[in-house]
């Protein structure tokens, strides 16, 4: 029987490839200990709708985007645009135009939709657009443009800019901060008002801040990793 064809790695000194140098092994316990702690700091991320107006440094939120930008992408294309707002008068109009957007969906939603954000207490009133020192508008490319107009192709955009967001969730959580991830629908306001080139499509607002001195969560539950995960 003939034996199966085997891939080769490329060489070391193969143009375009370097040694990995960052990656640190650690023993089995030791990972299982950071695993176990970083599993149970993300547990405390709660998303928030009542912001406090503190500001917070910018230096801070570049960290956190740099670390977003570590992600995974595919082709390594990075296909994903950050925009940070926190001028007043343009988290206004970015509220004024996601409000009326919101407006719109819940005059219209099915009902079953309606039910199931009841317990999350949402409406289209999204005050912490203006109150939160920072909302940040993430951008999907959905196709690269060359200095003389050409097209890239992008592969794997949405699941890209997906796990980008993620990660600056988390990097934002791990710094301190709250989050709340807005996605009014449709979005392609955002383009106009932060004048996003036609290949940026719009995914989500991600709004950053400190929570209010008195912010109140719904009592919600997250699911056991046995509900979420099947080992074979």
């Amino acid at each position: 029987m003939n034996n199966p064809p085997t891939t080769t790695p490329p060489a070391l000194d193969q143009p375009g490839f370097v040694r990995l140098t960052s990656y640190r092994e650690y023993p089995p316990d030791d990972m299982l200990h950071r695993a176990r702690a970083f599993a149970a700091e993300m547990q405390r991320r709660r998303t928030v709708r009542q912001f406090s107006d503190r500001p917070v440094a910018r230096a801070i939120i570049e960290a956190c985007l740099e670390a977003a930008g570590t992600a995974p992408s595919g082709a390594h294309q990075q296909p994903w645009h950050f925009v940070v707002i926190s001028d007043p008068a343009v988290k206004r109009a970015i509220r004024d135009a996601a409000e009326a957007s919101e407006a719109d969906f819940y005059a219209d939603a099915p009902a079953e939709w309606l039910a199931a954000l009841a317990p999350l207490g949402t409406d289209s009133h999204k005050p912490y657009l203006e109150t939160a020192p920072y909302l940040i508008a993430v951008f999907a490319e959905r196709y690269g443009v060359l200095p003389d107009g050409d097209r890239i192709t992008h592969y794997y955009v949405s699941e890209s800019v997906g796990i980008a967001t993620g990660f600056l969730l988390a990097a934002l959580h791990h710094a301190g901060l709250a989050t709340l991830t807005h996605t009014p629908s449709p979005m392609g306001f955002l383009n106009h008002i932060l004048d996003r080139p036609v290949n940026e499509r719009a995914l989500m607002m991600v709004v950053v801040g400190y929570p209010a001195a008195d912010v109140r969560v719904p009592d919600i539950q997250r699911k056991p990793v046995s509900e979420i995960s099947t080992f074979r």
